[in-house]
């Protein structure tokens, strides 16, 4: 995962910087509300996923409104019920327990365990990718090669290590994931500042006697942030399959808590159970909110691109 990492941040902070200063103005129509309609109305993909993003975040952030039952509450009467059993159009688990009401509640940590990392390392690898690519000399070739020798590590071992040190669970797969991300965001930053900072405009501001700072935050960081936004929205989908990884091999989420890869892991239990939707239903879910955020990150990405018709 390490390698395809760098791999793709490479691509993405190169194919951002590369189209960014050769395009075209964008006209006065395309701008604001128009731009909007332009990209995600006509793109009806971008707009589905915004639809499937949008949904699954709601959903979750007030799961006490829209979870029928409590999640953690089974009828042993109706154990393993397949979907549309009355009152459960999902069907049951093997405990009895509603699975419309644990797949609501189970999007809050399977969400959380992906948005909030990747927030974090968004912050943190700015900053490493801003100083290291506009400072260079001793400094930025430490900070650079320190992120290099994360990438070496698989994030498996890194979860491993992680999960023994602060126990399996909800925080040691957001500290894994964060961990995770910082060297392949680091990177699109990095190589979008080495990008930039020969611009003219970077010229300009030093002729008139800008401060680094100056230079730093007003000039470059506008400037960087766009592939960092994209490359980082196209890892939300990829995120949510990986912790669901972890939960479904031990190192994540714990019972009595439930996220949607610990629900597919439980389902495999009763699968020869004549049981099938416990593991199945789940894992449709990650597969297609996890699509939908990644059709969000094109959308951004035709968004940000003044090229895009």
């Amino acid at each position: 995962m390490a390698n395809n990492d760098a791999a793709l941040a490479e691509r993405s902070a190169s194919s951002s910087a590369s189209t960014a200063p050769e395009a075209e103005p964008v006209p006065g129509d395309r701008a604001g509300a128009g731009r909007f309609r332009r990209v995600w109305i006509r793109d009806k993909f971008a707009l589905a996923g915004l639809v499937i993003a949008a949904t699954a975040i709601f959903a979750s952030a007030f799961a006490f409104w829209f979870a029928p039952y409590d999640p953690y509450v089974g009828d042993g009467s109706l154990r393993l019920s397949p979907p549309g059993t009355e009152g459960h159009p999902l069907g049951l688990d093997g405990q009895g327990r509603d699975i419309l009401s644990r797949l609501i509640w189970g999007g809050r940590m399977s969400l959380t365990a992906a948005l909030l990392p990747i927030a974090g390392a968004f912050f943190v690898s700015a900053a490493i990718g801003l100083f290291a690519g506009y400072l260079r000399g001793k400094i930025g070739e430490t900070l650079m090669r320190a992120i290099d020798v994360l990438f070496a590590f698989p994030t498996i071992l890194i979860a491993m290590g992680i999960a023994t040190v602060l126990e399996a669970g909800l925080r040691s797969v957001i500290v894994t994931i964060f961990v995770a991300l910082i060297p392949p965001m680091s990177r699109v930053v990095y190589t979008a500042v080495l990008a930039e900072s020969g611009k003219e405009y970077i010229e300009a501001a030093r002729v008139l006697g800008a401060s680094k700072a100056a230079i730093l935050f007003k000039e470059l960081l506008p400037n960087v942030v766009t592939p960092l936004l994209v490359y980082a929205t196209s890892l939300v989908g990829k995120m949510i399959i990986f912790s669901a990884g972890l939960s479904f091999m031990g190192l994540g989420i714990q019972a009595p808590q439930s996220d949607w890869g610990k629900m597919t892991s439980d389902g495999m239990a009763v699968l020869m159970q004549g049981a099938p939707h416990v593991a199945t239903l789940p894992g449709l879910v990650i597969l297609i909110v996890s699509i939908g955020f990644n059709w969000v990150g094109d959308g951004l990405r035709n968004y940000f691109d003044p090229r895009y018709k």
